[in-house]
């Protein structure tokens, strides 16, 4: 007689260590299937059963809150920026920088638009703590959050705005410090690819990056948005005029 293997049992782990791994086995799902992804196909993809789930989130509400906390935090952006060669032509640096922060939002849009496709809105969701030494975690009081995890913003660096030009909804002071302690460590891992060049940039460095990074942020909805990253690359590094043209 065949026996039945038994299930595999969740590893001895902290609360927050098995929330982090859940999460980690849901983000996927949640992008290819959406918010309907049920917790029993999240459970197989963790290894673990699906009571186990409910042992450290309340329902699947929290689990998705939890998903669109992730899918914002911009620790992992900041360590690839970090870890561009500086060797490297100054083009290449900046092309692997935006190839970085264009799949941060991506994975962000996504996830975001299946939680919101279950007509849930991102105000509705309660920031997670903030993992050790990283940037703000939690989701935005409103639905868009640019790159460096704080709200989406033009090119003028501003919040996003709720429906009446205010803050968006469910938005305290608390967590836009964080954001904004993200934005600045956001900018400054641009700076630092910008440093190398320094001598050679025509305007001081920290305004160069914000440039930099307020081209890629206009990416999103804009007319733009389907330009190719090394064509944003050359004309903030050369200009939109070509050599022998009008001055």
């Amino acid at each position: 007689m065949t026996e039945t293997p038994a299930r595999r049992r969740a590893p001895g782990m902290s609360p927050e260590a098995r929330r982090e791994m859940i999460v980690a086995a849901a983000l996927p799902l949640l992008v290819e299937q959406g918010a309907a992804v049920g917790t029993a196909q999240i459970a197989k993809a963790a290894g673990i059963g699906e009571a186990t789930i409910f042992r450290v989130f309340t329902d699947k509400d929290e689990l998705l809150d939890a998903c669109v906390a992730a899918a914002l935090r911009n620790d992992h952006v900041l360590a690839e920026l970090d870890a561009v060669p500086l060797d490297q032509p100054l083009a290449a640096r900046l092309g692997e920088a935006a190839a970085t922060l264009q799949a941060y939002l991506h994975r962000m849009g996504t996830v975001i638009a299946a939680v919101h496709a279950t007509g849930r809105r991102a105000d509705r969701a309660r920031p997670a703590p903030a993992p050790p030494g990283g940037p703000a975690s939690g989701p935005p009081g409103g639905p868009a959050s640019g790159p460096s995890g704080g709200p989406a913003s033009g090119p003028s660096g501003g919040p996003a705005s709720g429906p009446s030009g205010g803050p968006a909804p469910g938005a305290d002071r608390g967590l836009f410090a964080s954001r904004e302690e993200a934005s600045e460590r956001t900018l400054q891992a641009v700076v630092r690819l910008l440093e190398p060049d320094r001598a050679a940039l025509r305007l001081p460095i920290e305004q160069l990056a914000a440039v930099f990074l307020s081209m890629l942020f206009s990416r999103r909805g804009a007319p733009a948005a389907d330009t190719p990253i090394e064509t944003l690359v050359d004309i903030f590094l050369h200009g939109v005029i070509t050599p022998g043209g009008p001055s």
